[in-house]
């Protein structure tokens, strides 16, 4: 059990509990941790009297009767309960942050697509207001889907606070870095790295140094979770302890504050006269938590043929039909590439999956032109895709050695769901309008008689 102590804390009503105390490492774990001593009840959940005044409190995210395998839920021990973090609410307007479904009938979602980095602007963006939505899929009312966004962060959130109950978020920083403050500790996040936030977490977002930029995969469904290896076994790809969960921190800060809710696609917001972020202790296993992508161990062919792309799963969030997943996010990192006789970039295919893919930084190798770093491409269900023409032809005849796909990092957000585009995404957003001529100049190269060309 974690356990952090300051006495000046405990004298002075407006300090914070030392933000940067660590992490417990593990995915799925039930944690346990304490910012002030004795602050977290043992041997039961709901003690008649908490210490320190505390006020014990449930976070379920799952229903009550989930199985005990996919049943999560945190107890907090908090300065205030909940229902002092919200009051009236009003409506307000987020214009780049859409949910599904929106389908613009204006925009043509029938396409493959790409798009250069968003620029940055001089104007004053934080986490909410800098949020520019992509494309959306499924139904946030019913929770099936997703939607994914671009960040463009350039202040931090000054008492001002944020929950979706619509959604976990899964963030893929590009460039610059941040902290998320939540009720249940603080995440420093930089690019190489991704953090997920629970559906229902309260937190503020600050600026570490930026401008920052990076992706956001808004999971609808049901909750990321580590993909069954299989007949890989028990090692490799994403392993448990590379997770990172933070310990408890809190704010005991009596400032005027404003709180915001995603709710079905809306968002409202509320006043209240204080930090919500007052969790002082908490256990459980429905807590935020980063990963290092550097740690992602990826498999792959050690004899011939090329493997399918899931074989690059970080991340899954599954359906009700098995093995067809809400959300895989996949990553393609630095890794050798031995096959022999074999076709080695991805191959041309049709996908009943509709794919959006985002470059961390470097080069992919199916498209050594065009997919820059900042960048994202789609190719939605049942569309063809594949190699350009200087990757087919340079893959078709390169010299079979061993080499090492270096300085890469790109991902996808892949979903059973067709995506379908925003207005930003079809005007706004740096689109390529010559991206589906990268293939124009394939050629023709057969002619009836037997032999490779």
């Amino acid at each position: 059990m974690n356990k952090q102590t300051s006495a000046d804390a405990l004298k002075d009503s407006a300090a914070h509990i030392d933000l940067h105390a660590g992490y417990m490492p593990g995915f799925g774990n039930d944690f346990e941790t304490e910012a002030l001593p004795g602050a977290l009840p043992q041997g039961m959940n709901s003690p008649q009297k908490c210490n320190y005044g505390l006020y014990g409190e449930q976070l379920s995210g799952t229903a009550f009767t989930a199985p005990s395998h996919q049943n999560e839920r945190t107890w907090c021990y908090r300065i205030r309960p909940s229902v002092k973090h919200t009051h009236r609410f009003e409506k307000i307007d987020l214009p780049y942050w859409k949910s599904a479904p929106h389908v613009d009938p204006d925009v043509v979602s029938l396409g493959q697509y790409r798009w250069d980095a968003v620029p940055h602007s001089s104007e004053k963006l934080d986490w909410l207001t800098g949020m520019r939505t992509m494309t959306t899929a499924g139904d946030v009312n019913t929770q099936v889907g997703m939607a994914s966004h671009i960040y463009l962060v350039t202040e931090s959130m000054q008492d001002a606070y944020f929950y979706s109950a619509d959604s976990e978020l899964l963030i893929v920083p590009q460039e610059g870095r941040l902290r998320f403050c939540t009720e249940l500790g603080v995440i420093d996040l930089e690019p190489q790295e991704i953090a997920i936030i629970p559906r229902g977490l309260v937190y503020r977002v600050e600026l570490i140094d930026g401008p920052a930029r990076g992706f956001v995969c808004e999971n609808y469904g049901q909750k990321f979770d580590l993909p069954g290896r299989g007949p890989i076994g028990a090692n490799c790809m994403a392993n448990r302890r590379d997770f990172k969960t933070p310990v408890a921190a809190f704010e005991d800060k009596e400032t005027p504050s404003t709180v915001t809710v995603k709710w079905c696609g809306q968002f409202h917001r509320t006043k209240i006269g204080h930090s919500p972020l007052d969790v002082v202790a908490w256990h459980g296993n429905y807590a935020p938590v980063k990963y290092d992508l550097k740690t992602y161990c990826p498999v792959g062919a050690v004899l011939f043929d090329h493997p399918d792309p899931s074989i690059f799963t970080v991340l899954t969030a599954p359906s009700g039909v098995e093995g067809t997943a809400n959300i895989d996010f996949v990553l393609f990192r630095e890794r050798w590439m031995v096959a022999e006789n074999t076709f080695r970039p991805p191959w041309y295919h049709k996908n009943v999956m509709s794919e959006l893919m985002g470059n961390i930084y470097g080069q992919y190798d199916a498209k050594p032109q065009g997919f820059v770093p900042g960048g994202m491409s789609l190719h939605n269900m049942m569309l063809p895709h594949g190699p350009d023409r200087n990757a087919f032809e340079g893959a078709s005849n390169a010299d079979l050695k061993a080499v090492k796909l270096d300085n890469t990092m790109s991902f996808m957000f892949e979903t059973r769901f067709p995506q379908h585009l925003t207005k930003f995404a079809a005007s706004e957003a740096p689109l390529q309008d010559d991206y589906i001529d990268c293939w124009s100049d394939l050629e023709k190269k057969f002619d009836g008689t037997p032999g490779e060309k």
